[in-house]
């Protein structure tokens, strides 16, 4: 196969237990040379949605991409379009990384 189109759903895991937040969004994959390219937008157009999206994206750019089969990838998230748009790359960087954010009251 060398294009997917179809809806899945970006997956934050805050850890290997807690999944933090999931946006559904529309993603067209296309095979790239020895790798593939990906991009797709939110499905939902409310606000809220791309709030929490905006802010998961700010907090680390590294999401589970999940198809509906369940299969997933590890995937680092571009924003762009006021996070309403994005593309996509293949994350390989470490299996264990840290956040650090830090919320004025």
């Amino acid at each position: 196969m060398d294009r997917f189109e179809g809806r899945c759903w970006l997956d934050w895991w805050a850890n290997s237990s807690t999944l933090l937040g999931s946006v559904e969004v529309a993603v067209v994959i296309t095979v790239a040379g020895a790798g593939w390219e990906g991009g797709g937008r939110l499905v939902s157009e409310s606000d809220e949605d791309r709030e929490a999206f905006a802010f998961l994206c700010e907090l680390d750019p590294v999401f589970t991409l999940r198809f509906e089969d369940e299969s997933a990838v590890v995937v680092t998230v571009h924003p762009t379009d006021g996070h309403r748009r994005f593309s996509l790359t293949e994350y390989t960087g470490p299996a264990q990384r840290s956040v650090d954010n830090r919320i004025a009251l």
